[in-house]
């Protein structure tokens, strides 16, 4: 029976088979397969909705009788002999006849089937609708622009972006800069606010003295010599004390000219202790830590006793009711994940190291992060001028070291100070050199260079006194003409500082050059770099440190003399 021939021919569906019949029947495009001669024998469901036709009418048709009659010409004659020659053609643009009569654009693929002999079994043929293929190519348009446009706009973004960080980082650059100046300016304004403070206190104790001299001398008498004698003693001290405050304020600009030597710290620290315990009173105790092996230390041993000084005032100010003070050295080796987080530049390296401890109050953080800083102090009003730790902190930086403090409120204070260790200690300073108390004489001859007037006078007033022969100069120029003149000239004493454009390191070079051999002698109250390298005196020079007196010059000419 036909029924069971045509069950025979097309088995029956399975379970397993009917996804793939669905994929094939609701396909988005139109798919038919036809035999060699070209008679349809199966279609998808798609293409039959899309001609409103059933299965039953195309089944057995052939293909071309879909076409109207130009088109039915145009596939027999073209697209028939090149589907046989080729075997395949692809996006055939035709016309399809609905059921209803109105055609149907589409555009066609076409593929034969053979068999190993090479003969051909089934054409299968693809079938899409051309409003559909116009629809895809223009979303496929659209979203090519759209990458397009994204595309620009990264590439814009890619362009502009460095333009952009670069403002961005200038404008916070900027305001860096403006908070660090408005810093630098509230710093300087505390600094400017307590030199003029303290200067004016000691200016009026100075002016004082002077006007008490001068006003005694007009009634001469033994009482008012009395006076006299007070009023000079009372303006000498307010000098000094004027002079202090310079030499801490020049510590902390690192601008002290610092003569270091190799020194044992210990020993330092241990011939130090009387006078230390002398300055802590009777309620404080005093211990003293020698590290065994210590290192030699390089630095300048007049300026570690005053910052040493300075931590014990501070230490006992900190300790109204009493407590012990500890001051230890050892050895220190600070690696490179030390020195990466201290926020100047410090070498990694050997280090000497001299810890003062106290059992006082302790300091909060805030009192930490301005501990340094000039001027700043936690005593109450005229109990302290702030500058004792801030000169510490100068001394250190100045000799190539380092100072830490480590604080606790209600347990105390520990200042590390880390000097740099010396490899040539052949010769060990361990106290600063103490003045004579006899001002030497002499009769050499001395030429004077300073430009300020009234200290030109000064100096050689006292020189005179002493029986030196004295030429004085105001500038270089005139000194080095003395020079060439003068053939008996055994000392040159010259300012670092003069007008003129030549200072007194290059007057000292080209008297050198003229005369081989002169011993040369500098004084200055701000030596800047012209003798100094890295805040320190080079080998063989010799400084006598501004403002001096008579006793002081005349015990340093007489030793520039004597070398």
């Amino acid at each position: 029976m036909p029924s069971s021939d045509a069950d025979t021919t097309r088995p029956t569906a399975r379970v397993g088979d009917d996804e793939p019949h669905d994929l094939f029947e609701h396909a988005p495009c139109g798919y038919l397969t036809a035999d060699p001669d070209g008679r349809i024998d199966r279609v998808n469901r798609t293409l039959t909705d899309w001609l409103g036709m059933e299965p039953g009418q195309l089944v057995g048709r052939r293909f071309s009788e879909l076409l109207p009659i130009a088109g039915k010409i145009y596939y027999e004659t073209h697209f028939a002999p090149l589907l046989r020659m080729q075997g395949a053609f692809d996006e055939v643009a035709l016309d399809l006849r609905r059921g209803d009569g109105t055609v149907m654009p589409v555009l066609v693929n076409a593929r034969e089937r053979h068999d190993t002999g090479g003969r051909t079994l089934a054409i299968r043929i693809t079938v899409m609708r051309a409003r559909d293929r116009r629809r895809y190519e223009q979303e496929l348009l659209d979203a090519r622009r759209r990458a397009d446009g994204a595309t620009a706009e990264l590439r814009e973004l890619a362009a502009t972006l460095e333009t952009r960080v670069a403002e961005e980082l200038a404008q916070r650059q900027e305001a860096e800069n403006r908070l660090r100046q408005a810093q630098k300016m509230e710093a300087i304004g505390q600094l400017t606010g307590g030199v003029a403070h303290d200067f004016n206190n000691l200016l009026t104790v100075i002016l004082g003295g002077l006007e008490t001299i001068e006003r005694q001398l007009a009634n001469p008498g033994r009482e008012p010599l009395a006076r006299i004698g007070r009023a000079v003693a009372m303006a000498r001290q307010g000098a000094q004390r004027a002079a202090t405050l310079t030499a801490r304020l020049l510590a902390f600009a690192r601008r002290q000219p610092l003569q270091p030597r190799p020194m044992d710290a210990s020993r330092l620290v241990t011939g130090l202790a009387d006078l230390l315990q002398r300055t802590l009173g009777a309620t404080i105790a005093l211990e003293t830590i020698a590290g065994a092996g210590l290192w030699t230390a390089l630095a300048d041993a007049g300026e570690l006793e005053n910052a040493l000084v300075n931590l014990a005032v501070n230490a006992r100010d900190a300790m109204p009711e009493g407590g012990c003070l500890t001051i230890e050295t050892s050895n220190a080796c600070l690696d490179e994940d030390y020195v990466a987080s201290v926020p100047e530049p410090l070498p990694a390296g050997h280090y000497v190291l001299i810890a003062v401890s106290d059992t006082g109050h302790g300091m909060d953080r805030t009192a930490l992060q301005k501990a340094f800083e000039p001027f700043f102090t936690t005593k109450d009003v005229g109990k302290g001028t702030g500058l004792g730790l801030s000169q510490v902190y100068g001394f250190a930086r100045q000799s190539g070291g380092h100072v830490r403090i480590y604080s606790e409120l209600g347990h105390g204070t520990t200042v590390k100070l880390y000097l740099p260790r010396c490899l040539d200690s052949r010769s060990v300073d361990t106290v600063a050199p103490q003045m004579e108390n006899l001002a030497p004489r002499g009769s050499e001859t001395v030429l004077l260079v300073e430009d300020h007037d009234d200290l030109l006078a000064y100096s050689a007033s006292v020189l005179r006194e002493l029986g030196y022969r004295v030429l004085a100069a105001p500038n270089a120029e005139v000194g080095m003409a003395l020079l060439r003149r003068e053939p008996e000239i055994d000392l040159l004493f010259t300012d670092v500082v003069l007008p003129g454009g030549v200072d007194g390191r290059q007057l000292a070079e080209e008297a050198g050059r003229y005369r081989p051999g002169l011993r040369v002698l500098f004084t200055s109250g701000y030596a800047r770099n012209a003798i100094l390298r890295d805040g320190r005196l080079d080998a063989g020079m010799d400084l006598l440190p501004k403002p001096f007196t008579g006793q002081a010059l005349a015990a340093r000419i007489r030793a520039a003399l004597d070398r």
